[in-house]
């Protein structure tokens, strides 16, 4: 018992830095031969944490080759465009200039009901507010709507939108993140005093605070602190 529980740590850890060597994508934005080697990797680490007769270091080579696959195709398809053409495909027009592309959806045997389904996925329930639908090479599907249909913004009204940086969180659950205020040249008497003025006398009871680009603090209590 003790030897399977050791195998399978052994195995989860080493898929656990593979998964992380590979990349943050999520499972629908992999690249057709990265969802491959996801699924080969996942069953070759299956085999040895279920069967002890396998030697263990037949799995450890096997997703450590996948793994050198992986990265050496990454490579690849980084430095040649056309390699890259190859390997993860090209995009498809879906729609054009506001009409189907027919001959498109026969050759990817992608059906009108899918392309109208994906469209209201990206909020556009009527085909004629598309100018174009561009089929990616990880199956995501990219809308770019007509100029008539598109959201405003703010250069549309010819108004200078000030500027909006990323909030840094300055306590998460009772704990202050020191290296956040460093960003901003504080300290912890600064934050303290902060909290202070909210009505606040201790880090613990905070369960999430943070300042954003305009210097606006925001505080949220934990309940029943």
């Amino acid at each position: 018992m003790l030897i399977v529980f050791v195998r399978a740590l052994v195995l989860y850890t080493i898929v656990v830095v593979t998964m992380r060597i590979m990349g943050k994508r999520q499972i629908g934005q992999l690249q057709p031969f990265e969802l491959v080697i996801a699924v080969l990797i996942a069953e070759l680490a299956s085999i040895p944490m279920s069967d002890t007769d396998i030697p263990l270091i037949n799995g450890i080579v096997s997703i450590l080759t996948l793994l050198i696959s992986q990265v050496a195709l990454s490579y690849i398809t980084l430095k040649s465009n056309r390699a890259r053409g190859i390997i993860c495909g090209s995009p498809s027009i879906l729609i054009e200039n506001g009409k189907i592309v027919e001959k498109e959806l026969r050759r990817l045997r992608y059906n009108i009901n899918d392309l109208i389904e994906q469209l209201r996925l990206k909020d556009y329930a009527n085909i004629a507010d598309v100018e174009y639908a561009i089929l990616e090479t990880d199956g995501e599907l990219s809308v770019i709507p007509k100029s008539s249909k598109r959201p405003v913004v703010t250069e549309d009204l010819h108004i200078a939108a000030e500027y909006e940086g990323l909030p840094l969180s300055l306590i998460i659950d009772g704990r202050v993140m020191d290296k956040n205020l460093h960003v901003l040249c504080k300290d912890r008497e600064w934050l303290a005093e902060q909290l202070r003025s909210a009505g606040f006398s201790n880090f613990k009871e905070i369960l999430f605070a943070s300042l954003d680009s305009g210097g606006n603090l925001f505080v949220q209590k934990k309940k029943g602190g």
